[in-house]
């Protein structure tokens, strides 16, 4: 990707890439973040604007590198706006974009839905935060993977064409 200009568009592949990823991973942020809109051309490729870039490295930032979960990082975007986890994503602070002392600390457990990724930096399996008891984040884990099962049921039962 090093050949490409930083204002170039990305595939779903150089994206997947650099962030050390499956593609998967990235269709399945899709389904999960709105705020992620790559440009589809023919035959359903993607293809990622810088900014989309940025806000998928913040995403992968706090899901993978700060222990995030998919609700409480969709809580982030709601509340903070993408441009908060683009900057993330550019390598700038993790803390509240306002400054103000709001209470979004991160929501820690397990990264479920996720691929597994090799960051060598964080831990295998990151420990659990004081005042979450295990219950509490497999109770977390248990919906996340519901859902992700949900999707999955969905998106493999067949189209019922009219004949």
């Amino acid at each position: 990707m090093d050949t490409k200009s930083p204002d170039a568009f990305r595939t779903i592949s150089e994206v997947a890439e650099d962030l050390d990823v499956p593609q998967h991973v990235l269709r399945f942020w899709e389904t999960r973040f709105n705020q992620i809109k790559p440009l589809k051309r023919g035959g359903g490729r993607r293809y990622y604007r810088p900014d989309d870039v940025a806000l998928l490295k913040g995403i992968r930032r706090l899901l993978y590198g700060e222990g995030y979960t998919i609700k409480g990082l969709q809580r982030i975007l709601k509340e903070q706006g993408p441009r908060h986890v683009q900057a993330i994503g550019r390598g700038g602070p993790i803390g509240p974009a306002s400054g103000a002392g709001s209470s979004s600390a991160p929501a820690r457990a397990d990264h479920a839905g996720e691929a597994p990724h090799a960051d060598d930096r964080a831990p295998r399996h990151p420990p659990v935060p004081e005042g979450l008891d295990d219950i509490t984040v497999l109770t977390a884990v248990m919906a996340e993977l519901g859902e992700c099962r949900r999707i999955l049921e969905r998106a493999l039962k067949p189209a019922a064409e009219p004949a």
